[in-house]
């Protein structure tokens, strides 16, 4: 194969294409290189492995360290399972190819994306998603592509095509929003309180540079794309089809319109057994004149079902619970749920209930986060589990996958805007999100509730935050928005599309449809009919807990921040970390202490806090010439004693200073542990410290000062002392 080479230009990085060259037994490979960025894709299927009634497709999205330069960690020294932004990286993928594969093709489809080099500024998940459309375009794979996608920022209110890290931090908005040549099918969004207008402002001028290089890939496709296979089709069977409806609709109807997910469920397939066990017998006693098998009467019954649901809201503007098509479901908000942790909040809507739970901890037991970009460290933290139980379903209790990964990230992307910086609340926080139950919508639901217990816990956030997700029924003429979908109009929906924000504009968007695409009008009114629902949301929170309590509980930990000079950090560490965890054991704090001297003390009981805070002040406090201290013989030597003036800190009392007159012998005026009143009389540069117990001795003499002169404790010998005595040395801790 020959190798083909295309270029173009994605703000202002060139944007190359390869293909020919590698991976020639997949179906369709590329390589893409987006300035030094490079990727791999490439797409395999197989044909006639699938006998479900599900379309099997996977995608994969792998960092290779190497691609920044780095070994991994651990003992093994490989990569191993993905981060998690790598799979929220493959979900951002799968979400706008999967709809693009056209109805009954059900071959199993995997394609994988090899990040080989990662410039920061040049987004391997964006050449991936592209790489990941083209493979499949140029395949003989059947696919209704191509789709591309961009990301947004916004600085100072001027819109930003493909942000480097360095304006993402500037930017109050981040979206990636990935479409065809004709219209947008996904969005994914963090913003700092942004309006409704200035985010359909920046998915227009996303979708006029995703149409760009759509068409650059048609371009590409038609040169070099193989013609596409052929795919079965199970023929329909008319006679059949109207057949199973004349028995099936009107009591299928009836049990979609119930209003508990249970009974529903029970009644429809109630309706369904009923209908198979019919056509069972029939098979039995060969009395129909028609061919089919059970399978084939149970895809007519999914059908039916999506059908009956779909009419009942685009024409009979009819929800299966009997809402109107922009009603909230029953809302109900608790606080202080749960004793003894440092926050809770407890969240129900309708039949989805979440229970999310605060806890505060040192900045120092943040995440440390380590992909393909620089280090660093998060000290925010949300997490969702979806347990089995909250469907009503048995399952394996298993590691968080894709799913839960996702719904934990949206969360965290909608809460973040409103957590306070470290400088002013110098805490990590994790919230966790556990989904007690659901019919829809549980990822907005762990929003709202993690705002109540952010809240509840007295962290001083900046504004509550909720989410609502938005559904959409579309055919050829007409459409309905839905208001706070349910889980079978999510599933039988053409749109999921949630919206999470404060009363002054949007934190996180997350859209993902079903059909080719959604145009202007559309996301305009489903943002305007989330956005009064949000406020009512809104009502419902702050009517339960008003403001973030002005306390925190009595059982999270408590913060004392205090500052010390760059060179005493080694004191208070000591050598080998010994001072610092001898203050630790003693009070039962925990201490943060960074490279420019700040000090965070963290308790739950102030007085250790208070007690930590005295010893590291005692430890750091500089002696001044001058300064009495009544101080504690610690060694004692021929040329004079060893006395500490406080924690830590010591002094040389020379022989001569010990007393008015002259003393032959050290242990004849004085023994370790004794107390001895000193007057510091010199500081040098190495911090090495002279005192004077004879100073004090005479310059008080004359005023009946209570420092008496010491007498001889054993009988006096006439020796003369040695006036090259070795001079003191004090080796601060960590000093060798």
């Amino acid at each position: 194969m020959v190798k083909n080479t295309y270029t173009t230009k994605l703000a202002g990085h060139d944007l190359i294409v390869e293909s020919g060259e590698v991976a020639k037994q997949a179906n369709g490979s590329v390589l893409v290189r987006f300035g030094n960025t490079t990727v791999l894709s490439a797409v395999v299927s197989k044909t006639g492995t699938n006998d479900s009634d599900f379309f099997p497709l996977t995608i994969n999205y792998e960092e290779k360290k190497y691609a920044a330069g780095k070994i991994p960690g651990g003992f093994i020294k490989r990569e191993g399972k993905p981060s998690d932004s790598a799979t929220l990286t493959a979900r951002m993928i799968d979400r706008p190819i999967r709809p693009l594969f056209p109805d009954g093709f059900k071959d199993e489809v995997q394609v994988t994306n090899i990040v080989l080099s990662a410039e920061p500024d040049c987004s391997p998940a964006l050449a991936a998603l592209f790489g990941s459309s083209l493979c499949l375009g140029i395949s003989d794979i059947p696919f209704k592509g191509p789709v591309s996608a961009v990301e947004i920022g916004r600085i100072s209110h001027d819109l930003v095509l493909a942000p480097t890290q360095s304006q993402l931090r500037e930017s109050d908005l981040d979206i990636t929003v990935a479409g065809t040549t004709d219209s947008i099918n996904m969005v994914e969004a963090g913003c700092n309180e942004i309006v409704e207008e200035d985010i359909l402002d920046a998915l227009d001028f996303g979708e006029r540079e995703i149409r760009r290089l759509c068409q650059f890939q048609s371009k590409i496709i038609s040169e070099i794309g193989l013609p596409k296979r052929s795919f079965l089709v199970e023929p329909s069977d008319p006679a059949l089809i109207s057949e199973v409806t004349l028995q099936a609709q009107e009591p299928l109807t009836k049990a979609i319109l119930t209003n508990n997910k249970q009974e529903q469920d029970e009644n429809i397939t109630a309706v369904k057994n009923m209908i198979l066990d019919h056509y069972a017998e029939q098979l039995e006693s060969q009395t129909s004149a028609t061919s089919f098998d059970l399978t084939v009467i149970n895809n007519i019954l999914e059908d039916l079902e999506k059908k009956i649901v779909r009419k009942l809201i685009s024409v009979d503007k009819v929800r299966s619970d009997h809402r109107a098509v922009d009603e909230i479901r029953p809302l109900n908000a608790k606080v202080d749920y749960i004793p003894r942790v440092h926050g809770s909040g407890l969240f129900t809507r309708g039949q989805t209930q979440v229970l999310s739970t605060l806890t505060l901890a040192p900045l120092s037991e943040g995440q440390t986060i380590d992909e393909l970009g620089e280090e660093r460290v998060k000290n925010f933290i949300h997490q969702y589990n979806f347990p089995q139980f909250s469907v009503g379903e048995t399952g394996r209790m298993r590691a968080p996958g894709r799913r839960e990964i996702g719904h934990g990230a949206l969360g965290e992307r909608a809460l973040s805007p409103i957590i306070p910086q470290t400088n002013v609340f110098p805490y990590t926080i994790r919230l966790v999100a556990d989904v007690l139950g659901s019919n829809g919508s549980s990822s907005q639901a762990s929003i709202c509730a993690g705002t109540l217990a952010l809240m509840a816990g007295g962290v001083p956030i900046k504004a509550p935050v909720a989410g609502v997700a938005m559904g959409l029924v579309k055919d050829e003429q007409n459409y309905t928005i839905l208001t706070d979908i349910s889980g079978m109009e999510d599933h039988l929906g053409d749109m999921d599309f949630k919206v999470a924000g404060t009363r002054q504009g949007i934190t996180a968007l997350q859209m993902d449809i079903k059909v080719a695409g959604v145009d202007r009008e559309i996301l305009q009114r489903s943002l305007e009919q989330a956005k009064k629902a949000r406020l009512q949301i809104l009502d419902v929170i702050e009517a339960t807990i008003p403001a973030p309590r002005e306390r925190l509980s009595e059982f999270a930990p408590k913060v004392e921040t205090m500052k010390i000079k760059q060179d005493q950090i080694k004191v208070v560490i000591g050598k080998g970390g010994e001072t610092i965890n001898k203050i630790i054991n003693e009070t039962g704090t925990k201490i943060d202490i960074e490279e420019d001297g700040t000090v965070r003390i963290m308790s739950s009981k102030q007085n250790m806090i208070d007690r930590t805070e005295s010893i590291i002040k005692t430890l750091t406090k500089k002696v001044k010439v001058g300064e009495v201290y009544e101080s504690t013989v610690v060694r004692i030597e021929k040329f004079g004693a060893i006395v500490e003036l406080f924690h830590h800190k010591q002094a040389l009392v020379h022989i001569s200073q010990l007393q008015a007159q002259h003393v032959n012998k050290v242990s004849d005026v004085i023994s370790v542990g004794e107390k001895l009143p000193v007057k510091v009389t010199e500081v040098d540069t190495h911090d090495r410290i002279k005192a004077s117990h004879r100073a004090l001795v005479e310059s008080n003499s004359s005023k009946n000062s209570n420092f008496n002169q010491r007498s001889d404790k054993k009988s006096s010998h006439d020796r003369q002392y040695h006036k090259k005595a070795p001079q003191f040395v004090i080796k601060q801790k960590g000093e060798k």
